[in-house]
C-alpha cells in the first residue's frame, strides 16, 4: 500500500498485507454497533475469509479493497467456488465510515459485478439481514432481488436473514 498521505481513495484488486485483519475489524466494529454481533460473528468472518484468501489466485475468485491514505477502508469479494454450479457468492462487503456515502460501495459492487460478467456466472448470491436499507438499495440497483427470508442465527444473534440473487 502507498504510505503517502492525502491521496484520493482508490479501489484496488487483490491481496495486500493486512487485508484479512482490516476487513475482519471493519465487520466486527460496524456490526457490533449496529446489531450487537460479537465474538461468534468476528471469528466466522475471520475463518471464512482466511480460507477464501488461500484460494484467491484461482480464476473464479477475486477481492477488491478501498485504500484511503494507505488504510483499507472497505472491501468486497466474489467467491466463485463455495456455492458451486456456476454460482458466484458476494462476501465480506463493507465500507468504512471514512468513505461511506462517497460512492465507494457502488464502485466495489461495480468491480465485483464486472468480474461476475467476465467469469460468466449464471447467478450470484449474497446473504445479509433485514434493516441494512442502504446496502439493500445498492444490491437492488445492481439487479439483485430478494429471494428468501428466514429468522436465523448464522452470525451469532437472531436476525431476519435475507438471501438476494442476481440472475445473469
Amino acid at each position: 500500500m502507498n504510505s503517502s498521505k492525502n491521496e484520493m481513495p482508490v479501489i484496488r484488486r487483490g491481496y495486500t498485507p493486512g487485508l484479512l485483519g482490516r476487513i475482519v475489524q471493519l465487520h466486527a466494529s460496524y456490526y457490533s454497533k449496529k446489531v450487537s454481533f460479537g465474538l461468534e460473528f468476528e471469528t466466522l468472518v475471520a475463518s471464512d475469509m482466511a480460507a477464501f484468501l488461500t484460494r484467491i489466485n484461482r480464476s473464479m475468485n477475486a477481492t477488491w479493497f478501498v485504500e484511503n491514505d494507505g488504510i483499507i477502508a472497505g472491501g468486497i469479494s466474489i467467491d466463485g467456488e463455495d456455492l458451486g454450479d456456476g454460482i458466484g457468492h458476494i462476501r465480506w462487503f463493507i465500507v468504512d465510515d471514512t468513505v461511506r456515502g462517497s460512492g465507494f460501495g457502488n464502485g466495489l459492487m461495480e468491480a465485483g459485478m464486472g468480474f461476475v460478467r467476465e467469469q460468466g456466472f449464471k447467478e450470484v448470491h449474497l446473504w445479509t439481514f433485514d434493516g441494512l436499507n442502504a446496502a439493500r438499495a445498492l444490491y437492488e440497483k445492481h439487479g439483485f432481488v430478494l429471494a428468501e427470508e428466514k429468522p436465523g442465527q448464522s452470525w451469532g444473534k437472531e436476525v431476519l436473514e435475507q438471501k438476494f440473487v442476481f440472475k445473469a
